[in-house]
């Protein structure tokens, strides 16, 4: 019997979610108490899971150990988006950066100095925020700074 790839198995995730009537944040609540944005990105092939966390997420699933040992292994990142991305919502993040990105750099580094804003050792919140003309959409982010090193 051939092994499931990390893109048949998010595809499994997806439809298991679906059929039984299954939110994101439901599915993270049922895994841990860590961050429903990690969660919801190791199910989706982008970070990974721990044994324990990875066991929960297969028992609320339907999952094979197997494939719950597919969650706890190094994913390669970033290759589920083509660039420019197509999808609209994903689209505006790309967009955000094109139109801010010079902006945000300037600004960290005017603030920090010149280096970078860590994706390893960082969290990020997505939240709804009511507003009168229209809900809002609230994504924070935190990331480590790390500067340059000299040598």
């Amino acid at each position: 019997m051939s092994m499931a790839t990390r893109e048949e198995l998010t595809l499994k995730i997806q439809d298991e979610k679906r059929s039984r009537g299954l939110t994101w944040k439901a599915i993270a609540q049922g895994i841990g108490s860590g961050s429903p944005v990690l969660y919801t990105a190791a199910l989706l092939g982008q970070m990974i899971l721990t044994k324990s966390e990875s066991e929960s997420a297969a028992k609320l699933l339907g999952l094979s150990e197997a494939e719950a040992i597919m969650l706890t292994e190094p994913p390669n990142r970033g290759s589920s988006t083509a660039l420019p991305p197509t999808d609209p919502l994903i689209y505006r993040f790309y967009e955000l950066v094109q139109t801010y990105g010079t902006t945000w750099k300037a600004l960290v580094e005017e603030e920090f100095g010149d280096g970078i804003m860590s994706a390893i050792d960082f969290e990020m919140q997505i939240e709804r925020e009511a507003d009168p003309k229209g809900d809002r959409v609230r994504v924070g982010m935190s990331g480590k700074f790390l500067p340059y090193k000299r040598y």
